[in-house]
């Protein structure tokens, strides 16, 4: 896997596998371990990440050459995510994934 750098948000990446072309994240954990090893220093909160990649993913989806199904899945487990944030808080969703 490798990390990109998103040129609309410089201080976001995402994990791509290099042989499928697919998002690497599989698992709400996943995602909640992605963020904290950004390590961006209190300065970009979960939601605003999630919402982050989900947007970028919902732009992969317009694309016509790649698997849809992965990144389907990844805004699935985004929404849960926010979803999560918004009942129980972002606090609460970090300890609840962290690794």
């Amino acid at each position: 896997m490798k990390i990109l750098n998103k040129p609309s948000l410089p201080e976001f990446k995402q994990i791509l596998d290099e042989e499928s072309g697919n998002m690497g994240i599989e698992s709400p954990s996943e995602y909640v371990d992605f963020f904290i090893n950004l390590n961006m220093g209190g300065n970009v909160s979960l939601l605003s990440f999630i919402n982050n990649e989900k947007n970028v993913l919902k732009k992969n989806l317009e694309l016509k050459s790649i698997d849809k199904e992965p990144i389907k899945k990844g805004i699935e487990i985004l929404e849960l995510l926010i979803r999560e944030i918004n009942e129980i808080g972002e606090k609460s969703v970090l300890g609840k994934y962290q690794k």
